[in-house]
C-alpha cells in the first residue's frame, strides 16, 4: 500500500511539473531576444572600451570560491583605463579602500580581441598602475553578458577568477572605494 501511495504521489508531481514546464512560445521569443540585446550592447560596450564586469563569483587560486556583492567586487573599463576592485563580505576590517577590500586602478595596453569558432569572444589586456601589474582575460560566451575574467598577476601567481555580468557603464551600478 506504502509502494502504491508513493509511486502515484511521484506520478501526479511528475505530470504537475511537466504542465508548468510549458511556457508560452511569444515569452520564449521574447526572451531570447532580450538576451539577443543585451549581448549586443555588451560587445559594443567592449568595442568602446565602456563596460563593467560586476562579479558575484570569485574564485581564488587553490579552487576556493566565494560569492560576493556584486556592487562592490568589479572590473570596470573606461578608455585607457582600468578598476579592479575586490572586497570581503565577513571582513570586520575597513580594508585599504575603506570598504573592506582592495581598489587598484592601472592604465590598459597590449589589448587582444578574438571570436572563436562558437562566437566566444575573448578580449585580453595588461593593467599596470600602482599596487597592480596584471594580464586581465576575458570570456565573453556568444548569446549572453555572462562573463568569466582571469585576473592573473605578472609578479605572483596569485590569480583570481571574476565571474559575474558585464554591462555597459551607463547601466552599472558599483560602488568603487578609495584606490590605493
Amino acid at each position: 500500500m506504502k509502494q502504491f501511495v508513493f509511486a502515484s504521489a511521484l506520478f501526479s508531481l511528475i505530470l504537475l511539473s511537466g504542465c508548468q514546464a510549458q511556457k508560452d512560445p511569444a515569452r520564449i521569443l521574447a526572451e531570447q531576444e532580450e538576451m539577443r540585446l543585451l549581448y549586443e550592447t555588451t560587445v559594443e560596450a567592449i568595442k568602446d572600451r565602456e563596460f563593467v564586469l560586476e562579479a558575484d563569483r570569485l574564485v581564488f587560486k587553490y579552487g576556493h570560491t566565494a560569492h560576493v556583492s556584486s556592487s562592490t567586487n568589479f572590473i570596470a573599463v573606461s578608455g585607457e583605463e582600468a578598476t579592479i576592485q575586490i572586497t570581503s563580505n565577513f571582513s570586520p576590517y575597513a580594508g585599504p579602500n575603506g570598504i573592506g577590500g582592495v581598489t587598484v586602478t592601472g592604465r590598459i595596453s597590449n589589448i587582444k580581441e578574438s571570436v572563436d569558432k562558437n562566437g566566444t569572444l575573448s578580449f585580453r589586456m595588461n593593467v599596470v598602475g600602482i599596487g597592480v601589474s596584471a594580464t586581465v582575460s576575458f570570456n565573453l560566451p556568444k548569446g549572453t553578458n555572462q562573463c568569466t575574467v582571469i585576473v592573473s598577476p605578472n609578479l605572483n601567481s596569485n590569480v583570481i577568477t571574476f565571474i559575474g555580468s558585464i554591462y555597459p557603464t551607463e547601466f552599472s551600478e558599483i560602488y568603487k572605494g578609495r584606490a590605493l
